[in-house]
């Protein structure tokens, strides 16, 4: 009877977690972020997109290097500008290393993003940092491809009357295109780069 009891206890502590998780995205990122993958994780995948300079690139252009893959928009309020500064930050104390990494940053807003906007809005984080946009089903295809949420919200305050709700996480590539690990946007600088720098080490 108390092996029952013990067990009923359990299952419902379990499902009580997972319905936690689902219904605060946020918990579920910290929870997750910067665990490495127990196997190959189906994240990432083919692109095409057009960086910043108007150029159109593929995923296999970042061949041989790391990829730090952040989704997001121009028009982002706060979370997209606070993990980019955390990325730069980042690559910053790294030194030499993050010559082996190329950061990107996705745009999920193919209406507002185009090649100029993303320039402009890139320049003010880092050199290093590459902006992508595209149509709208490119920017779905490398979306749905990292498992990335958006969903177009009505903003009567923001240009275009519109925001995005999207996934804010930053995806670490190794230089085949596979998925390493995951970070969340609230990881701090000094913590995100004794990661990167510990993960190209190897």
């Amino acid at each position: 009877m108390k092996l029952h009891v013990a067990a009923l206890a359990i299952l419902s502590f379990a499902i009580g977690g997972l319905a936690a998780m689902a219904v605060i995205p946020a918990g579920r990122d910290r929870l997750f972020s910067g665990l490495p993958s127990a196997g190959k994780a189906l994240v990432g995948g083919p692109f095409s997109l057009v960086d910043h300079t108007g150029r159109r690139v593929t995923d296999k252009d970042f061949r041989g290097r790391y990829m730090l893959v952040y989704f997001g928009f121009t028009y982002c309020p706060d979370v997209c500008p606070s993990g980019l500064q955390v990325i730069a930050g980042a690559l910053q104390k790294i030194g030499p290393k993050a010559d082996r990494l190329t950061p990107l940053f996705i745009s999920v807003d193919a209406e507002r993003d185009t090649p100029a906007q993303m320039a402009e809005y890139v320049k003010s984080f880092d050199p290093r940092l590459i902006g992508l946009t595209g149509t709208a089903a490119e920017i779905d295809g490398v979306a749905k491809a990292y498992r990335v949420y958006y969903k177009k919200v009505p903003d009567e305050k923001s240009t275009g009357g519109f925001t995005i709700d999207h996934t804010a996480l930053m995806y670490l590539m190794d230089p085949k295109g596979s998925y390493v690990t995951h970070f969340s946007h609230t990881i701090s600088v000094d913590a995100l780069a004794e990661r990167l720098s510990k993960t190209i080490a190897d």
